[in-house]
């Protein structure tokens, strides 16, 4: 089937008639196929064909983040056993620490044990008396107001022997000052141990 590409150039297209497209030369009957065949498949690609594609890249997208998804949740169950057992482990840690903290009972004796620290270490007491408590979260601090008379070295041994206790206790806000006799200094300190208020809550 041969076109005459310049027969079209003498083609009137008020001569056309749309009720008797038969009677159409070929060039502008191929043509206007081509038109229709193009308008009809960019009308498919654009209604139907289009849509299919976004969702199809909606669907690998929302693949690949499951799979990320998957990939991290395998990994955390993968280690849940070492994760139970690092958490039998710190609540016997914590189990300890809760056993080195005194209870009610046990902390008017904490100024004797401080008491007698002092006086075996050579340290003459001016003041040992309990500070008004201080709640937190979790715990209570009870800080109590130390002020003695000593050397260095008995400062020295009193903090540790203080460190030795079977109870915790820490050592702050401390400061040395010139005594009223030659060698004697004054030190004053604030001792804080704790108490665990989980069962009050």
């Amino acid at each position: 089937m041969n076109i005459d590409l310049k027969s079209l150039n003498e083609i009137d297209l008020d001569e056309l008639d749309l009720e008797n497209i038969g009677s159409w030369p070929l060039a502008v009957k191929v043509i206007v196929c081509c038109i229709a065949a193009g308008l009809v498949a960019f009308f498919t690609y654009s209604m139907m064909v289009s849509s299919e594609i976004e969702a199809y890249e909606q669907a690998q997208q929302k693949e690949q983040e499951l799979r990320t998804t998957y990939r991290q949740k395998y990994d955390v169950a993968s280690k849940l056993e070492i994760y139970r057992q690092q958490m039998v482990e710190m609540e016997e840690k914590f189990s300890q620490l809760l056993k080195r903290l005194p209870t009610s009972s046990e902390t008017p004796g904490l100024i004797e044990d401080l008491s007698y620290i002092g006086t075996s270490s050579g340290l003459t007491f001016h003041k040992v008396e309990w500070m008004p408590e201080i709640e937190k979260e979790f715990y209570t601090e009870l800080p109590i107001k130390i002020e003695v008379v000593g050397s260095y070295h008995d400062f020295g041994e009193f903090v540790s022997k203080v460190a030795e206790l079977p109870r915790i206790i820490s050592l702050h806000d401390f400061t040395i000052e010139g005594g009223e006799q030659q060698e004697q200094l004054e030190f004053s300190v604030v001792a804080k141990t704790y108490r665990y208020e989980g069962e009050r809550e």
